[in-house]
């Protein structure tokens, strides 16, 4: 099965689908919708919008991305990696400002599925994925303390940024509510220990019901979802947001972050789900699959949405084989909604918050930061903990953006440290014994060997290349170089303005194709003569003698 065949994963399935797999899909999409009902509240209260719009995006993305992607058992919905990035959207330009940087965000996954660009989130480096995903948990933390301890910030009290919730915390600590925090450390010990009595029941399930039965009969002064938002129970509806040519342009950023994020959270699901299932994914039908999906739910009231690790595990746990089990768990989600969304309104704040801690302490990944930051070289811990400190001073965009321009520096850094001229050192057979077996060349040839990609970040090493006053040949041994960038092409061709000058012809050995290409598409191949580029040495020092007619010292 090709990874790259643009064909939804579910119309090759149905080819051998049966009564006793789609059993198994339904049991698998309930048990799965029963996990993701708190979760999709959980998150939408965290992205600053309705509890309803977290149902609507598991709702519309998770059956669009079921029916049309390109994995086998995906589950989509709201995710903890988009909640810090949409409150900041919806602070800053309102709903309609999201809507509309989800709507391009999707478009942005098709034309990237379109292109077959699935492939290029594998150049993002292991480090920065890392870095951000564990700096997204502490944001997600950060912003439900003031939730899970009852503290009330003044009206007006700016809470956007990561470091305004910390300084407002700290300023009002005193404000803590002491019946907040045992209703939301009491639902964080469920939740704890709960997996470790049954996996059947999700842990977050109960502790909802346990919170709200605290808050009700005991009396207890707490927040609840009723108290802070409207709840509604209505089906999602049609809504075009209202724009300007200039709103498109001021949305793009945040379309592009969405976009991006959206492509690495949902392949990295993909990559985990093969892994259990010992399948294969298709990346660019995924891509589709997802744009289409956010396209849907900003339309229907949704948020951004994504593959989600944890649901897609569940659903593999319970039987989940196919891309009906997806598709299930959303038409369930149509049911919750109209059936038992107002009883949402009964679920206590600090309740909410445990649920998201759990979310942040499960994706924060902080054992593979601490085995990375012990195990890694010094450049990948840079990268790292530089990602994890942007994501958490400033956002995502800075932090990927500065991640992977270090990233980037520290690579070609490497490539140039392994990258090297050298030239062959010459000996006399009479005064070296030990050189007896050497290559014979003619004194009047030399010899330099280019280890290594030839790119920007070292092409000036061609200008070391030195010849004497009685030198008529150099030959270039090209073996070990798998690559040639435009700039070292340039430093080439002034290697060959040097030659020219001196009377020196150039020779090269065992070119590789891309540099080959390189050189021919740019005229350099007819400049030096097609005869003087050989195949191998042995042939190269011999069309070399040739030239010079002479043949001496060994080398």
């Amino acid at each position: 099965m090709k990874k790259d065949k643009l064909k939804p994963m579910l119309f090759s399935v149905m080819k051998q689908y049966n009564g006793k797999k789609f059993l198994s899909d339904v049991v698998a999409g309930i048990i799965v919708a029963i996990i993701a009902l708190p979760l999709s509240i959980a998150l939408a209260l965290a992205s600053g919008v309705g509890p309803e719009q977290g149902i609507y995006t598991a709702i519309v993305a998770g059956f669009i991305i079921s029916f049309l992607g390109g994995s086998r058992v995906q589950i989509a919905g709201p995710t903890a990696a988009f909640a810090t990035i949409v409150a900041g959207i919806i602070a800053r330009k309102g709903m309609d400002g999201l809507v509309l940087a989800t709507i391009i965000a999707g478009l942005i996954l098709v034309l990237m599925g379109l292109f077959r660009l699935g492939g290029l989130i594998k150049f993002i480096p292991y480090t920065i994925t890392t870095g951000f995903t564990a700096g997204i948990a502490v944001t997600i933390l950060i912003g439900q303390i003031k939730d899970f301890m009852g503290i009330t910030f003044p009206e007006g009290t700016p809470t956007i940024e990561t470091i305004d919730k910390v300084k407002a915390i700290i300023f009002n600590i005193k404000t803590v509510n002491y019946q907040a925090l045992i209703v939301g450390g009491v639902c964080l010990a469920i939740l704890i220990v709960w997996p470790f009595i049954t996996e059947k029941i999700p842990g977050s399930l109960i502790a909802v019901i346990v919170g709200i039965l605290m808050v009700k009969f005991l009396k207890m002064d707490v927040n609840t979802i009723g108290d802070l938002y409207t709840i509604s129970n209505k089906l999602p509806a049609f809504h075009f947001p209202s724009f300007t040519f200039n709103d498109i342009g001021a949305a793009l950023p945040d379309g592009f972050t969405i976009a991006i994020l959206a492509a690495i959270e949902s392949l990295l699901s993909c990559v985990v789900a093969d892994s259990m299932i010992n399948s294969h994914h298709r990346s660019n039908m995924e891509l589709i699959a997802q744009g289409v999906g956010n396209i849907g739910s900003a339309l229907f009231g949704g948020i951004p949405a994504t593959g989600a690790i944890a649901r897609t595990a569940a659903n593999i746990k319970n039987g989940g084989r196919s891309p009906i089990a997806g598709m299930v768990h959303a038409i369930v989600l149509v049911l919750v909604l109209v059936l038992l969304m107002p009883y949402a309104a009964l679920i206590p704040m600090p309740t909410i918050a445990a649920i998201l801690f759990m979310v942040a302490y499960n994706m924060c990944q902080w054992r593979t930061f601490v085995h990375l930051c012990k195990t890694s070289p010094k450049s990948d811990i840079l990268v790292l903990v530089v990602t994890f400190v942007l994501t958490v001073a400033f956002d995502l965009v800075v932090a990927i953006e500065i991640g992977m321009l270090i990233a980037c520096v520290l690579f070609m850094k490497r490539m140039s440290d392994v990258s090297g001229i050298q030239g062959w050192k010459y000996y006399d057979p009479d005064e070296d014994p030990d050189g007896m077996d050497l290559k014979k060349v003619a004194k009047h040839v030399r010899v330099y060997e280019i280890s290594g990609p030839m790119f920007f970040g070292d092409a000036d090493q061609l200008a070391s290349v030195s010849f004497k006053d009685f030198t008529k040949v150099l030959v270039i041994r090209m073996r070990g170089v798998p690559a040639l960038d435009a700039t070292a092409m340039h430093s080439m061709e002034q290697l060959c303005d040097r030659c020219e000058e001196k009377g020196i012809q150039l020779v090269f050995s065992h070119v590789n194709e891309q540099p080959f290409k390189t050189m021919e598409k740019s005229g350099f191949v007819d400049r030096v003569g097609r005869d003087n580029f050989r195949p191998h040495i042995d042939d190269a020092l011999e069309w070399a003698n040739n030239i010079t007619g002479k043949q001496s010292v060994s080398q």
